[in-house]
């Protein structure tokens, strides 16, 4: 079985900027280098042929490149614990559209529709069962702006280790 998702890479300017900006909440696991990305859709645990429908369907999306920049922070959380801090991506309508294009191309493939809302973001930190000040998180550099070009998106393969995930690009899909 393969756990797949599908997501941007964000260029190394981008990242070298998230991990700089990364510290002073307790509690937190920062996400390394290879794990930053952009989640355009979980997929889950497939198998071999599944995953093999599922990166031939995604090379059928057409959309256009765009550029992006990193907007504010935000937390998720679960029954009112925050579990992941991250950072915003925008603009909205050309990531999300983008996120429909591949979501249509895996019901294509077989993959049922995901019924969650898309917020475009990319995790900075994770949180066990305690986290101080994570709601209130400011980047230790400025991070708003920064702005990159979205001319790719990529099929990801996630391998879970007691050091958090590790991910490979399986698949790169070049934009218009």
């Amino acid at each position: 079985m393969h756990r797949l998702f599908v997501a941007v890479p964000p260029p190394p300017h981008v990242r070298d900027a998230l991990l700089a900006a990364m510290g002073g909440v307790a509690g937190a696991r920062w996400q390394r280098d290879d794990q930053l990305h952009s989640t355009l859709r979980f997929i889950g645990e497939v198998d071999r042929h599944a995953g093999q429908d599922i990166a031939a369907a995604l090379g059928g999306v057409h959309h256009p490149g765009f550029d992006a920049t990193l907007s504010a922070p935000g937390v998720f959380d679960k029954r009112g614990r925050i579990d992941t801090l991250w950072i915003g991506v925008a603009p909205y309508p050309p990531i999300a559209a983008l996120h429909h294009k591949v979501d249509a191309a895996l019901r294509r493939a077989g993959v049922p529709p995901d019924t969650r809302a898309y917020h475009p973001h990319i995790t900075i930190a994770r949180f066990g069962r305690e986290q101080v000040g994570a709601a209130g998180f400011v980047p230790a550099v400025p991070l708003t702006g920064i702005g990159f070009r979205v001319d790719h998106f990529a099929l990801y393969e996630s391998t879970l280790g007691h050091d958090g995930a590790d991910y490979r690009i399986i698949e790169r899909y070049s934009l218009d």
